[in-house]
């Protein structure tokens, strides 16, 4: 049994927002003082750290399984299959859809029907489902259709991360320029080719005092209403657990997959923080006692910022489409995915091009 990735598609939204864009917010600290320094020095830092230009906003007349619905044409048409022939629709979310000026949100019915909908599939048997796992969704999706398939529930699956977490950031919180929108779809399914597809996984979650490192909070605007809630991160907790956690979770699940890690090709990562992303690879190659390579680690996130559940297979796709410079992916090659995110919860992903 071979379970691949067989098709892919990406829907990333057209509004360009550039770190500029942010000039003239007024950034608040926790307590709603205001943050000391002009905001030119702020956002000066704020590259310096994430590796962020820019991000995509979606459209005011998008949502997220607008988004949804868009790259998972894409990925159907990518993988040359019938739509009525998927047997589950995976879709990872946070927030569900949360339309323009409006701050609640709303997963009834769940994004997966409303994906199944927009697709017009009329097979009953086609079952859909919303998966919340933080950033780590869409790869938790991944290894979910992975078990379905292995266990005969399933052919084919169908695989989607989306957000639009333009729509719940604080404005006042400088943390809001790392958040954008997008969503990543994929068609997984049994090819029968042999020494192809997943090899191994892992998945974990630590919420005994690392739950709510990432949560829904007030805004630091204390006028605002303290009922409304938007995307909170403990941003140094967070980047002292990864770069603890993932590494070794990474080299698990390599060495449980039985591969070397000099045949290892590409490292996959959600584009979270482009500095937090270098240390932890380079972190994992210093379990192994090597340097990191060169051109190992795809990065999409100086133009896309962090779409949480929708980077990964963006950034595959673009790959995958010789979009980003200096990448490409081969038959054979042997790739890591792996993510970190609101849980906390991390995964990793062995698999063979």
């Amino acid at each position: 049994m071979s379970i691949e990735i067989t098709g892919v598609g990406s829907c990333i939204p057209e509004k360009v927002v550039k770190n500029s864009d942010f000039l003239n917010h007024e950034f608040l600290n926790q307590d709603g003082t205001p943050i000391k320094g002009e905001n030119d020095v702020i956002i000066r830092k704020f590259k310096a750290i994430t590796g962020i230009d820019e991000r995509r906003y979606v459209e005011d007349n998008l949502t997220a399984s607008d988004l949804a619905g868009i790259a998972a044409q894409n990925a159907i048409k990518d993988a040359g299959i019938d739509k009525e022939t998927i047997d589950y629709i995976i879709v990872a979310q946070n927030f569900g859809d949360v339309k323009h000026k409006n701050t609640q949100s709303d997963a009834v019915p769940s994004l997966a029907s409303r994906v199944k909908h927009i697709l017009q599939i009329k097979n009953p048997s086609c079952v859909g489902y919303d998966l919340v796992f933080g950033c780590p969704g869409w790869l938790e999706g991944v290894i979910h259709a992975k078990a379905f398939i292995k266990a005969g529930m399933a052919k084919k699956c169908l695989v989607i991360g989306t957000e639009t977490l333009s729509r719940v950031v604080d404005a006042h919180d400088r943390d809001s320029m790392i958040f954008s929108d997008g969503a990543g779809a994929t068609i997984i399914e049994d090819t029968g080719r042999d020494n192809a597809g997943i090899i191994g996984n892992k998945s974990a979650t630590y919420a005994n005092d690392e739950a709510y490192y990432l949560a829904f909070e007030a805004s630091y605007n204390q006028e605002l209403q303290r009922e409304t809630r938007y995307i909170k991160m403990n941003g140094r907790m967070i980047y002292n657990f990864a770069l603890t956690y993932v590494p070794q979770a990474m080299k698990s699940c390599l060495e449980e997959s039985g591969i070397d890690i000099k045949d290892l090709k590409k490292i996959f990562i959600h584009q979270a923080n482009e500095k937090m992303d270098q240390a932890i690879c380079e972190r994992f190659y210093k379990l192994y006692d090597l340097e990191m390579p060169e051109y190992v680690m795809p990065m999409s996130i100086a133009e896309l910022g962090n779409s949480s559940v929708a980077t990964l297979p963006t950034l595959l796709d673009l790959v995958k489409r010789k979009q980003i410079e200096n990448q490409e992916i081969k038959k054979g090659d042997v790739v890591l995915f792996a993510s970190v995110g609101a849980g906390m919860n991390i995964n990793a992903l062995t698999y063979k091009i």
